[in-house]
């Protein structure tokens, strides 16, 4: 198992791997709030976050379908409580929870996140928060290439059209990291923080807190 380093500041370094899915409204909660355990928490330690892919439907259309439709026939009568419940989380975040719109086949979303990652994972971070905002919250579907070009151009990604065009790009490293990262997972979101404190779920802030200050000693 990795120890926490400390790097050239002094501070001691925090590594997170996130599983996660482009369409897992849950782990862009967890992400927000991760992000505001990291700020709470960057005059003591530094970070270094890395995304990984998961597949909550592996065999989910690559054309897209009705959203809410999906969902009435995933979860039956529960549908509306779920969607009432995560409008009820969304608002706790300041964001407007977005059920219309298409889902589907999340794989050239992680070849992005991917790509990203391999120029600076500062890049695949704000990547994955452009992602989870047009999903969740603007009704973008998330197989749409121009939608994940303009989240691409937005956190300043270069050559993400020429990667993407090639629909074999990525494919292999996005299945060998699924299977090294969340091959024994059965949901997400899920953290693993400095390869040996597990959570999963969208935790508060506090959860992530405690988390680094474990991981630290």
């Amino acid at each position: 198992m990795a120890e926490s380093a400390s790097n050239s500041s002094g501070k001691k370094l925090i590594r997170i791997d996130v599983s996660s899915d482009s369409v897992c409204p849950w782990c862009f909660v967890g992400k927000r709030n991760l992000d505001k355990a990291v700020a709470a928490s960057k005059d003591r330690f530094d970070f270094e976050i890395k995304w990984h892919p998961y597949f909550l439907n592996p065999s989910a259309p690559k054309e897209g379908v009705n959203k809410l439709q999906y969902y009435r026939e995933k979860f039956g009568s529960r549908t509306d409580g779920i969607v009432a419940r995560m409008t009820e989380v969304f608002k706790g975040l300041d964001l407007e929870y977005n059920i219309s719109g298409l889902t589907g086949n999340t794989l050239d979303s992680h070849r992005l996140i991917y790509f990203a990652g391999q120029q600076s994972l500062d890049k695949q971070h704000k990547l994955v928060e452009e992602l989870f905002l047009g999903y969740f919250t603007q009704a973008k579907y998330i197989g749409d290439r121009d939608f994940l070009l303009n989240c691409a151009a937005k956190v300043g990604i270069e050559g993400a059209a020429d990667f993407l065009a090639d629909p074999n790009n990525g494919v292999k490293e996005v299945n060998e990291d699924l299977e090294k990262y969340s091959g024994n997972i059965t949901g997400v979101p899920y953290y693993v923080i400095n390869g040996k404190h597990k959570l999963s779920g969208g935790q508060p802030p506090e959860v992530f807190i405690r988390a680094f200050e474990v991981t630290a000693n």
